[in-house]
């Protein structure tokens, strides 16, 4: 298992609750095919630039254990699911 680090950008306007969802969803996505390290809500911040009309976001980080081929799917996902503004993962130096 390789270990991997994720952020993700939430839409601003989703609530505390909704954060926890998105977390609770993503941490038992990752932990079917590895196991999450830590989970750090950044807080909300302002863009560089504008995404989606959005001029600040929420932002999360992902510190996790994984099999490669999970990250595909886990990406796609991102992708899919309407809070995400922007997402990002990247395989950590061992």
């Amino acid at each position: 298992m390789s270990k991997y680090e994720s952020i993700i950008i939430v839409n601003p306007n989703v609530d505390e609750e909704g954060l926890k969802a998105l977390e609770e969803k993503f941490t038992g996505l990752i932990n079917e095919n590895g196991k999450v390290e830590s989970v750090e809500n950044m807080g909300k911040k302002k863009l560089a630039y504008e995404i989606k009309k959005f001029s600040e976001g929420t932002y999360l980080l992902f510190n996790f254990e994984s099999q490669p081929s999970a990250i595909a799917e886990l990406e796609r996902i991102y992708r899919i699911t309407d809070e995400i503004l922007k997402h990002i993962v990247v395989k950590k130096d061992e």
